[in-house]
């Protein structure tokens, strides 16, 4: 424990996530991004894009997917130039898993956490024995698995009995099966809830929240209201021997210094420190890159730098 809490820093910083074999930003501009996915090109949206492209608009025409939005967030639907597949194998390191072009514009996950993903990877190894980590909001479950093959006993949790489902399937495709990970269908809320009654403790969290959502019984999840609670009660379920509790967040009115200022709160009480800033695409050549999200990550003295 310590009296003066967690020492957070003073500045920013900047998770840079590269292409790898199956993914990469190949370009942006004009409100959009292009990018590969394995043997997919895929055009989506992004505000954030105010630059014009640099390869031909011929590049951008090609590409095998387009997502047409609409009014409402995330809602739209795709374009294809010809008969799409359901799925297809898709891979980071030795964690694989499928790709899918789903109604909310992603493909089932999301390649800017990939920076996450290395650096929880450390995380768990230097932890010393296996860790039990808590991943709420765990979707497809590639940071789960990412973390159950670096050694973690992992606890994945989500509202959504499909993600939950798919999250198996790339649990059997990365030969992970075996390892010790509990798939939890449920509100994230009730669910820490509930092992906080129990006495429950993890030596690491990764909460990963959505900016608004439902629970598989009407539950309602929205970001501003309800993350604080979340967030307090997460404190609680870290065990004394604890390394890590990650947060990210993807609304456009949340930032990383507001993300550290609540994990500051929170963990009060600890020593260790807080880091915090955006997550973001590197664009092929690296001569631009895209922030995709805000996070703040606690880590115990002589933890994951």
């Amino acid at each position: 424990m310590s009296a003066t809490g967690p020492k957070v820093s003073e500045s920013p910083g900047v998770m840079r996530t590269l292409g790898w074999s199956d993914y990469a930003l190949l370009d942006s501009g004009h409100g959009r991004k292009l990018e590969r996915y394995g043997r997919f090109t895929v055009v989506r949206p992004e505000p954030q894009c105010l630059w014009a492209p640099a390869l031909p608009p011929e590049t951008w025409a090609a590409a095998d997917a387009v997502f047409d939005p609409t009014d409402e967030e995330d809602a739209g639907r795709w374009k294809f130039r010809a008969e799409p597949a359901d799925t297809w194998p898709l891979a980071w390191g030795d964690v694989k898993f499928k790709g899918r072009f789903t109604a909310f514009r992603h493909l089932a996950f999301f390649p800017e956490q990939a920076a996450n993903w290395s650096w929880l990877q450390a995380a768990v190894r230097e932890a010393g024995p296996p860790p039990r980590v808590l991943n709420l909001f765990g979707y497809t479950g590639v940071a789960s698995l990412a973390m159950a093959a670096a050694g973690a006993a992992v606890t994945h949790v989500d509202a959504s009995k499909k993600a939950v489902g798919w999250a198996r399937e790339n649990a059997e495709l990365s030969g992970l099966s075996d390892r010790p990970i509990r798939w939890i269908t449920e509100d994230a809320r009730k669910y820490v809830q509930r092992e906080v009654r129990r006495g429950s403790k993890y030596e690491g969290i990764i909460l990963d929240p959505p900016k608004y959502g439902r629970g598989p019984d009407g539950e309602v999840w929205r970001l501003f209201e309800d993350l604080p609670e979340l967030a307090r009660l997460c404190g609680e379920l870290l065990s004394e021997n604890a390394r890590f509790l990650v947060l990210n967040a993807y609304a456009e009115r949340i930032s990383g210094a507001a993300l550290s200022g609540l994990l500051a709160e929170t963990l009060k009480e600890r020593g260790g420190t807080i880091e915090w800033g955006e997550l973001a695409l590197v664009q092929d050549g690296g001569a631009r890159q895209v922030g995709m999200s805000f996070y703040a990550r606690w880590k115990a003295e002589g933890g994951a730098s």
